[in-house]
């Protein structure tokens, strides 16, 4: 895992290598420049595969210039189908990378199995990729000279001005996080999984290149094939993860999904050490206990890592200041904490379990939106429409079922934060009503005229373009990085989300179950136990630790100055939070007043 720079167009030499350096904890093994006028093209490597010199990057062909983050699974295979074509001179990926353009050009690109975010220059045309999951982030901003980055923070000393993008500001508020192509600073973008960018005669394009919904729906229709599928792309999933030439661990909690890839790491023939972490002050939130079982039944190695409120509070600053923008991630922290320990054992790649809960339908709320979905067949719903508009509440369910009485979109992410309505009530502004759906549309629209119909796809769909790669593929890719560690998300393989897209979509939720299909999956190799959890997810005690440090104050302190929202209100929604309601939404606005502190005021 490595960190990707360049300029194209005038630039400050000591600036540009100052900011360089802000990306150096993604790439600590080696640093290189390729530099000439208009034209600054870096690389921050760390060294995973192929550790040798040789392997370097930026690396060159005649005039071609690569810098790649990331990890491609099948760069043997590739290498051994393009060998006959090109004059291999090292083993490393980034060399098939160049090799596969030469072959297919921009379509390159759908021949890598992997993770990625790739920057080629050809010439005078620049190309840029963000993998089809967006596991690897993609940053880039165009004025006077067009300038890309691994992560924000190197793009901000080329800002002439720092100002709030609003529709980042609004998105987050909605979605947890800003969805693409907006980040919090005005005039920085960022690509969505799935797009490239071309940059040429100082011109930007934006293409797609991949789509899960492209799939053809209902390929398989019987249980017991999709099953036995599944399996087989699953096992090969983490099998080819498991590939590095430094040491590796895994994540481990109570549930399904970190046991699965332990188990079937473990049928590869690999023993990895697992992390747990675990809360001082905190049992409720606690589930050591849970994973300790599991690794006594999979014979495998638990470290159990122990946080106290001190040390989350600490830590802090720290994280947020890891992640560049507001991420309304209160585990952002936590786990910020755990790669910190990892690192101390000199671990380099952990294996984590994003993506699991939004293929199999893991998630409770996944049933019971299709079950609300149901009601969008009453003839008559005028007298309810009514009704609901007349009697308002900020209750989740009263929102939903006025959508379905609407006629608008019911479903808009697992990590709908405000509502429309929340926020008017909220801001000194006027939102109006499903203005949110301004930031999901375009995969809406894209859903609607694809082949696929039933609701649960456009559940998982959205989830994983927006819930999955905007907030926990960018909280893991930034806390893990700013260790110095390549983290692998073997749910999240490309072949693997399509295939679940290709069977009939019943099959995930006809029995009522959560990760029905998964837990078929895994019975061989899991017990009953571990099967039948109740899914905890990565909680933790991030409201009372706010609550007993004050620290919970900086949104009352910071609203003063920029009277962004209505006081009497705040006042309401911190109150609900202190007492156990609404948290997520005033970590959020936590987060959001400690970056407008640091930036705007």
């Amino acid at each position: 895992m490595c960190a990707v720079f360049g300029i194209l167009g005038e630039y400050d030499e000591q600036k540009a290598k100052k900011a360089l350096s802000l990306l150096a904890h993604r790439g600590p093994d080696f640093c290189a420049v390729v530099q000439r006028k208009n034209l600054f093209f870096a690389h921050q490597r760390l060294s995973i595969i192929d550790t040798s010199s040789a392997s370097n990057q930026p690396l060159s062909h005649e005039k071609i210039l690569l810098s790649f983050n990331g990890e491609i699974y099948n760069f043997k295979e590739l290498r051994e189908e393009l060998k006959g074509g090109f004059d291999f001179k090292t083993q490393s990926e980034g060399e098939v990378i160049i090799a596969a353009y030469v072959k297919w050009g921009v379509d390159f690109v759908k021949h890598l199995r992997g993770m990625f975010a790739i920057a080629l220059l050809d010439d005078e045309t620049l190309y840029l990729f963000r993998d089809r999951l967006g596991k690897k982030p993609l940053f880039y901003m165009h004025d006077k000279s067009f300038i890309f980055a691994s992560e924000i923070k190197a793009l901000i000393p080329f800002l002439q001005k720092i100002e709030m993008d609003e529709d980042a500001l609004l998105g987050y508020l909605s979605f947890l996080a800003p969805a693409p192509p907006f980040t919090f600073f005005k005039n920085i973008k960022k690509l969505s999984a799935g797009e490239y960018l071309v940059f040429k005669n100082s011109n930007v394009e934006i293409k797609r290149y991949f789509d899960l919904l492209d799939v053809k729906p209902n390929i398989i229709t019987n249980r017991d094939e999709a099953v036995f599928m599944l399996e087989k792309l699953l096992e090969e999933s983490i099998k080819i993860r498991l590939n590095a030439d430094v040491p590796m661990a895994s994540l481990l909690s109570g549930g399904i999904d970190s046991a699965t890839i332990n188990a079937y790491a473990l049928k590869g023939g690999v023993n990895l050490q697992t992390y747990t972490l675990g809360y001082k002050e905190f049992s409720k939130y606690d589930e050591r206990q849970n994973a300790r079982e599991s690794a006594e039944l999979l014979g495998v190695k638990n470290k159990q890592i122990e946080i106290s409120q001190n040390e989350f509070l600490e830590a802090l600053e720290k994280t947020l200041d890891t992640l560049d923008e507001p991420l309304n991630d209160p585990a952002a922290v936590p786990l910020y904490l755990l790669f910190e320990e990892i690192k101390k054992d000199g671990i380099k790649v952990v294996l984590s379990g994003e993506g699991s809960d939004e293929l199999f339908l893991g998630y409770r709320q996944y049933f019971e939106f299709l079950d609300i979905q149901n009601l969008t067949k009453l003839k008559n719903k005028n007298w309810l429409s009514n009704y609901f508009h007349s009697n308002f509440s900020q209750n989740r369910e009263w929102e939903r079922y006025k959508r379905v009485f609407d006629n608008t979109l019911l479903f808009r992410t697992s990590g709908e934060n405000f509502t429309d309505l929340q926020k008017n009530a909220l801001m000194r502004r006027n939102v109006r009503d499903n203005e949110s759906l301004k930031y999901i549309n375009s995969y809406r629209e894209r859903f609607e005229a694809s082949a696929h119909t039933d609701e649960s796809i456009w559940y998982s769909y959205i989830d994983l373009n927006l819930f999955q790669a905007e907030h926990f593929l960018t909280k893991l890719d930034r806390v893990s990085m700013a260790h110095s560690i390549e983290s692998r998300t073997p749910f999240l393989d490309h072949k693997l989300a399509s295939a679940v897209f290709g069977i009939d979509p019943k099959l995930r939720y006809e029995d009522g179950v959560t990760k029905s299909l998964l837990k078929s999956i895994a019975k061989p190799h899991l017990n009953e136990k571990i099967l039948s959890r109740k899914k905890k997810g990565f909680s933790n005690p991030y409201m009372e630790y706010l609550v007993n440090s004050k620290k919970i104050e900086l949104i009352k302190e910071v609203n003063k100055q920029t009277g962004m929202f209505k006081k009497e209100a705040l006042d309401e929604q911190i109150q609900k939070a202190s007492s156990g309601g609404f948290k997520q939404h005033i970590w959020g606005l936590y987060v959001l007043s400690v970056w407008i502190k640091k930036y705007l005021l």
